[in-house]
């Protein structure tokens, strides 16, 4: 059964990079692919359990809403909670990333980042 990964980021560029990245996987059905620019609309369509997630994928800096304060609410929420999340972000100090992790976030994946390293990174944390 193909895993849905969800990937929010306010740049369309980055999302359409993920989205070429990951097209192998995409195409083959080990997963299911969804893109939020906005993640306001994410966090609604979560909470309002209109949209569910194997992987999260999300920005920290976006205009709406910061990536780690919605990684922060869905740890809180039951069936959320042991689901994982990647933070993809151009922050990489030690602070940030003591902060993911005290909120429960998986991984952290430093933006420019490469086609492999993305697509490895989502085999590791699903196991596929």
């Amino acid at each position: 059964m193909s895993k849905k990964i969800i990937i929010v980021d306010d740049s369309k560029t980055v999302l359409a990079t993920a989205e070429m990245a990951l097209e192998g996987l995409v195409n083959d059905g080990t997963i299911v692919l969804k893109t939020y620019v906005n993640p306001a609309e994410l966090h609604d369509a979560l909470i309002g359990g209109t949209e569910d997630y194997d992987l999260l994928i999300s920005d920290i800096n976006m205009p709406q809403l910061n990536g780690l304060d919605l990684a922060a609410e869905l740890k809180q929420i039951a069936n959320f909670k042991s689901k994982p999340i990647l933070i993809l972000t151009t922050e990489s100090s030690a602070e940030m990333k003591t902060k993911g992790k005290e909120i429960g976030v998986t991984g952290w994946l430093v933006k420019p980042f490469s086609d492999e390293k993305l697509v490895k990174a989502i085999k590791m944390v699903l196991g596929i």
